[in-house]
């Protein structure tokens, strides 16, 4: 009965030893350090916090987004672009026009005020305005910002189409 026990604890000593050279041999130090996917959790860690981008990068893919429809998109990263450069009305311009396609008005109009102490009497930004005003339903606030827009530049080919467009939805019978 005692070598039976004696050769029972052996054999269990001899398992946890094993099982020690095995851990051994990992080249990390601890378990916690690793990924999921079996490299280290350092290539999985989010690095959106980092502060280098280049000049234009964010600007120039949420402008693709924003092209490909893929509004949601083009939302995020227009919001990283303004925390990023809060004096790039191009930023803002983006920002404002994405939340406009989603939806989010309340944003939007953060946007826009913001855009009016920088691009405030400029065809774009009454344009733009104007249009968002156009997709919340407000037609006659979004007719005031697009004359205004073409007051103040009438070659410009957007805001005549826009204004079309608001000829067009008053043409329209109200169901």
């Amino acid at each position: 009965m005692v070598a039976f026990q004696i050769r029972s604890r052996v054999r269990c000593l001899t398992l946890l030893l094993a099982g020690f050279a095995t851990l051994a041999g990992c080249q990390s130090s601890s378990l916690e350090d690793m990924s999921a996917f079996g490299d280290s959790a350092k290539t999985v860690e989010d690095d959106s916090a980092v502060a280098f981008y280049k000049n234009d990068e964010l600007i120039t893919t949420g402008k693709l987004q924003f092209q490909e429809k893929n509004y949601g998109k083009s939302y995020a990263i227009y919001k990283r672009a303004v925390t990023v450069f809060p004096q790039d009305p191009a930023a803002w311009l983006g920002f404002a026009a994405s939340s406009d396609m989603i939806g989010r008005f309340d944003t939007s109009d953060r946007a826009y005020l913001q855009l009016s102490r920088m691009i405030g009497n400029t065809p774009v930004y009454y344009n733009n305005i104007g249009y968002s005003h156009l997709l919340r339903g407000e037609l006659p606030k979004a007719r005031r910002y697009f004359l205004k827009a073409y007051e103040l530049d009438p070659t410009n080919e957007t805001t005549a189409r826009n204004l079309e467009l608001m000829k067009n939805s008053v043409n329209v019978a109200q169901r």
